[in-house]
């Protein structure tokens, strides 16, 4: 297969795109947009789309929809069609013989010369794949300007097999087609496995990544290219779409050196995630715009900074929501911020309507102390007004929770959890500090003292999250170690942490797993987020500590 260029090397682009799931003919005309682009502009003998680029990763049960692979077919027909001069590979489902596979299939003058059937199907974390398809166990190695070049998909490059399998069936380049979802760290953990597998095949890999959010995961592109000497030679930008062009030597097949964009510091890469998660959300659903219950706080302070930096200042609306335990610093930094973002900013006071429902339930609140119920009252009032807010605007409504709140409970259903998406979802409280003093590094927008003050609720007098919780500094330590590395309560304690405090979160954690089913999608940032990353029941009679014989 061959395109009309002729030039002494050959030129592969890597198409980093965003596909959003479902948009089948949209992905399609995108498809064949970047390959004209390619053909056109950057003189590409052949161009590389992400894994399952026509349907968008990942489709879940749309793929169970008997009309949804009929569509697919069309689309892969329409670009088969029209693409020419240029050889495609494109990611799609395909069903053969009662059964669906993950393809990569390889297009070249209105024909679909090869298809790919992915091998290894990753069922573990966010991934689901053995629900719906079936493993290939067949190389595929295919000629480009004379050139072989072995194809394989996503998860098929974490293990040794597929790869030396197109090895040895002659291949000199190896791509792979890729679908891979941020977690902190991922970058590197690519690089390295490249690494490995250019070691046994001797043979340079080029890695191509969606880019964009899709619900809570989000690809972060950084598509790259290793040779045969396990050196990065080229890597795209991350968290933007791209079309990078990738040269390889005719008589050695080697990579030629390109744009090579420098990894992102840790909490930039983590910033930049949860802006496209936020920015992807809002705009793909069809979003005018956010709604945020500003408090003073840190974490509205910080969602506030992600929405402006998201969609931009005009598209966000901030409510501040005082009550009789609402300080006086609260409401100046809740001015503040809004005054720093040039967001339209508004103040309700829920004291009319906390005093009427304390009226109503006079009979069965007397003789008892406050406590909870009162507290609740209040995030309940302002979860009604956000809402009424966001039902009139057509503007999503944004919780501002961390991890380690979602964690332990401390939240209130149909209160501060109302709402419709959870950009600091998967971020620990510690981790909130961080990026929100790297943000005001870009420019500063959160008051210092909303950084330095120590957090409270403020739902009721002199409160503070002390009161309730460990420090963060003891608290999500902890957390880690339970809900991302699965380990157990004696573990935790053998780490050196005191045993009461650790059997205490551990079962807080459980507890609570009825609240954070009812909490709404946020961003996964960590290994093991909440949500489709961590699935526990939530009736359970599993101890946390057998030997203590406290149940969780």
């Amino acid at each position: 297969m061959t395109s009309e260029t002729s030039t002494p090397y050959l030129r592969i682009v890597m198409a980093q795109l965003d596909f959003p799931v479902g948009a089948i003919d949209a992905n399609a005309s995108r498809v064949i947009d970047a390959c004209r682009r390619a053909r056109d502009e950057l003189a590409a003998d052949a161009i590389v789309f992400p894994e399952l680029c026509i349907c968008g990763y990942p489709p879940e049960d749309l793929l169970l929809r008997p009309h949804f692979q009929e569509y697919i077919e069309e689309a892969v027909e329409r670009v088969t069609r029209e693409v020419r001069d240029i050889v495609a590979i494109i990611g799609h489902p395909l069903r053969q013989d009662g059964a669906l596979f993950n393809v990569a299939s390889v297009i070249s003058q209105g024909a679909v010369c090869a298809s790919y059937r992915k091998q290894h199907l990753p069922n573990y974390s966010v991934f689901d794949e053995k629900r719906y398809f079936q493993p290939g166990n067949e190389a595929c190695v295919v000629p480009v300007r004379d050139i072989p070049v072995g194809v394989t998909i996503c998860e098929d490059v974490w293990e040794p097999g597929p790869a030396q399998q197109a090895a040895a069936a002659g291949a000199r380049v190896l791509i792979n087609l890729n679908a891979s979802p941020f977690h902190a760290g991922k970058g590197r953990e690519r690089e390295e496995l490249l690494q490995q597998r250019t070691a046994e095949t001797g043979l340079p890999v080029m890695y191509v990544n969606l880019v964009g959010g899709q619900d809570e995961l989000v690809f972060d592109g950084g598509s790259l290219v290793v040779s045969a000497a396990g050196e990065v030679t080229q890597r795209a930008a991350f968290c933007e779409e791209q079309l990078s062009p990738v040269d390889f030597s005719m008589d050695t097949v080697a990579p030629l050196p390109g744009d090579c964009v420098a990894y992102l510091e840790d909490l930039e890469a983590i910033y930049r995630v949860l802006v496209l998660g936020v920015r992807d959300y809002i705009n793909k659903n069809g979003f005018p715009g956010a709604v945020i219950g500003l408090s003073g706080g840190i974490d509205s302070a910080l969602t506030l900074a992600i929405a402006v930096d998201a969609i931009g200042a005009d598209r966000v609306n901030v409510v501040m929501m005082p009550s009789r335990y609402t300080s006086a610093m609260s409401l100046e930094d809740a001015r503040a911020e809004a005054e720093a973002l040039q967001v339209e900013y508004h103040e309700i006071s829920i004291e009319p309507v906390f005093s009427a429902f304390l009226e109503l339930l006079r009979e069965f609140l007397a003789g008892t102390r406050s406590d909870a119920t009162e507290e609740n009252i209040q995030a309940r009032c302002r979860g009604v007004l956000l809402m009424a807010l966001s039902n009139k605007q057509h503007r999503i409504l944004l919780t501002t929770g961390n991890k380690s709140e979602m964690s332990v409970g401390y939240a209130t259903l149909y209160g501060d959890m109302a709402g419709g998406f959870a950009p600091i979802k998967d971020v620990p409280k510690l981790l909130v500090y961080r990026l929100s003093e790297y943000r005001n590094r870009k420019g500063r927008v959160i008051p210092e003292r909303v950084i330095t003050r120590p957090p409270s609720a403020e739902l009721a007098a002199d409160q503070k999250d002390e009161d309730s919780l460990p420090p963060y500094e003891v608290l999500d330590p902890i957390l880690e170690r339970y809900i991302e590395q699965d380990r157990s309560v004696e573990q935790i304690v053998a780490d050196g942490f005191d045993g009461d405090v650790v059997l205490r979160i551990a079962t807080l954690v459980d507890r609570n797993e009825y609240k954070r089913r009812q909490a709404p999608p946020g961003i996964r940032i960590t290994q093991r987020a909440f949500g489709r990353d961590r699935r526990y029941p939530i009736t359970s009679g599993y101890s946390n500590n057998r030997a203590s014989g406290k149940e969780g």
